[in-house]
């Protein structure tokens, strides 16, 4: 479904992703995981074609995104979801508003149709019937699962997720997570998420990876990944503070 193949990407003489190669399947969840700044969220980007690669290649379904003109890229873009890591509402928009605004920014879709579709995604998310509330009359956590529905009102094939869990205590996190998987289940989506949350990654992944130094250095099952030799996976996914990691850092600094 999403093959990745060589991608590098650098900002000045920062080199954030080298060479980087990692395939996900139709269908599946796939988890990125890797220490703040390591480059998750860019790679996100790039998948989405927000960034241009210094050099690589991104295919999606067989097609290469890199060298779509911008109104192929769209017809890509509408059938991703992506869920930020802040939730980034628009606070000047009432919370329907915001989750039909892709549909409303891209698509000739019937006033009827567009609150039907709202009101449903809306439903999945455990949100039925807040459609004019504003962004400030909510909580954390809803916030969270309002930029999820915006995500899946398109009906996307992808769903992106940045940090889905960042920002909200660990009872609203883990009901996030299952609401990732209940969505991902119901709505057949293949799923890309990037965190450093070890105890959501194990609960909704198909697959795990890590990305170290611009490279994806591992990728299994939650299973394989809990129990791996691999000394810089090992240090990451226990939250040891003395490993191949810091020593790493502390040679940069």
């Amino acid at each position: 479904m999403i093959d990745i193949r060589g991608l590098s990407k650098n900002f000045n003489t920062y080199k954030v992703l080298d060479d980087l190669n990692l395939k996900i399947e139709k269908g599946s969840t796939c988890v990125i995981i890797g220490r703040s700044g390591c480059g998750k969220t860019i790679l996100l980007k790039h998948i989405m074609g927000i960034l241009k690669a210094d050099k690589g290649q991104i295919f999606i379904e067989g097609q290469e995104i890199g060298r779509l003109e911008a109104k192929e890229l769209d017809k890509v873009r509408l059938r991703m979801g992506y869920v930020f890591q802040g939730g980034a509402l628009f606070d000047s928009l009432t919370v329907g508003e915001n989750v039909g605004f892709g549909l409303i920014e891209h698509t000739h879709i019937g006033h009827r149709e567009l609150l039907e579709r709202i009101e449903e995604a809306l439903h999945l998310v455990d949100l039925s019937g807040i459609g004019n509330l504003m962004p400030s009359e909510l909580s954390g956590g809803m916030r969270k699962r309002v930029s999820l529905a915006r995500a899946i009102c398109i009906k996307p094939e992808f769903v992106l997720y940045d940090e889905p869990t960042t920002g909200v205590d660990p009872i609203t996190a883990d009901s996030i997570n299952d609401l990732i998987k209940t969505l991902h289940d119901k709505l057949k989506v293949t799923s890309i998420v990037v965190t450093h949350d070890m105890k959501s990654a194990y609960k909704i992944a198909d697959r795990i990876a890590m990305l170290y130094q611009g490279k994806i250095i591992a990728e299994g099952t939650p299973e394989e990944i809990q129990n791996t030799t691999h000394p810089v996976v090992h240090q990451f996914i226990n939250g040891l503070a003395y490993g191949p990691i810091t020593e790493t850092l502390g040679h940069l600094r």
